[in-house]
């Protein structure tokens, strides 16, 4: 193939590289929150340095980009304060308490129910019209779960089915995020404005919870792979979401959209690779009536655009762990 023939197929390899980078480092934050959590590391202070470590390098972007003063009117600070709660503090520590206790395959697939929640909250808000194949996706991403926690041996022995559960909280959280940021927010920030101001308040908020609980507020002196892997997974987390951004900008949000399966599939595989996790029969079942769901509930694409200036993307699928 002649170079002359490469250059209109450029942009779409470039794009779906972009995609492929970003679900691969997303997928890659549970495993590495686990590793951190079986050291020893307590939720609050894994919560409190990745908002760290996040709040500078989305800083640093936006420098970058020149657009580092964020918007402060009465609208914007409501956001942040909306996704400070719904999409970083409240979903991190619910999962980075379950990953102390369930497998981060696991895990991977209870975070990508993020738009099934969202599906189920709209239709019973009455924001989404009823529709059959979506209705289907719904039962699927149910499906999903239940072979996940109902078969014995779906888990490994000793997981407390009651940990998938709490792991059900953060896909829960980002879900009412999603629909504050499309349907009641009127804030004029843009994406990454929007996460540096809810990371900055995260940040706020952690701290004195952290020092207050006796959580350590630092890491260990002696850097080891746990120490790693939440500097890791900080900084990885934080550019991926960038690169989310860019992806949504230019491809749209149904092309975006197929971020889902890639951090899914690519958390499985990182936990194999990272914690030798080897998952059950009734777990890859689980995965594939996942994977149906997350076809059948996505936006279809004459009602899906893309994100424009001063508007908040969707909220990724597994953007924490």
């Amino acid at each position: 193939m002649t170079t002359v023939a490469l250059r209109p197929m450029m942009p779409v390899l470039l794009a779906l590289a972009g995609l492929l980078a970003v679900g691969a480092a997303w997928g890659a934050g549970a495993p590495l929150v686990r590793i951190a959590r079986l050291a020893g590391y307590l939720p609050l202070t894994i919560v409190l340095w990745q908002s760290v470590l996040g709040l500078l390098v989305l800083a640093a972007v936006l420098v970058v980009r020149g657009r580092w003063r964020i918007p402060l009117d009465r609208s914007s600070l409501a956001l942040y304060l909306a996704v400070a709660l719904l999409g970083i503090v409240l979903p991190h520590l619910a999962a980075f308490w379950a990953l102390g206790h369930v497998p981060a395959a696991v895990h991977s697939v209870i975070i990508a129910l993020v738009p099934i929640f969202a599906l189920g909250l709209a239709l019973g808000l009455r924001i989404e019209r009823f529709r059959w194949k979506r209705f289907v996706g719904l039962t699927l991403g149910a499906g999903a779960v239940a072979l996940l926690i109902l078969p014995e041996a779906s888990l490994p022995p000793g997981t407390a089915t009651a940990f998938v559960l709490v792991s059900m909280i953060a896909p829960m959280c980002y879900a009412l995020e999603g629909l504050v940021i499309a349907n009641v927010s009127r804030a004029q920030a843009g994406p990454m404005q929007t996460l540096l101001g809810a990371t900055a308040m995260a940040v706020v908020m952690v701290l004195p919870l952290a020092a207050l609980s006796g959580a350590p507020v630092m890491p260990g002196t002696a850097w080891g792979a746990a120490e790693w892997a939440i500097l890791i997974s900080g900084i990885g987390g934080s550019l991926a979401y960038a690169g989310y951004v860019a992806i949504l900008r230019h491809g749209g949000a149904v092309f975006g959209a197929q971020v889902a399966y890639v951090v899914t599939a690519s958390g499985v595989v990182w936990a194999m690779l990272l914690l030798g996790e080897r998952p059950s029969p009734w777990f890859w079942t689980a995965l594939a009536l996942l994977f149906g769901g997350l076809f059948l509930v996505q936006p279809r694409p004459q009602t899906a655009p893309g994100p424009g200036p001063g508007t908040d993307p969707p909220a990724p699928p597994g953007k924490s762990a």
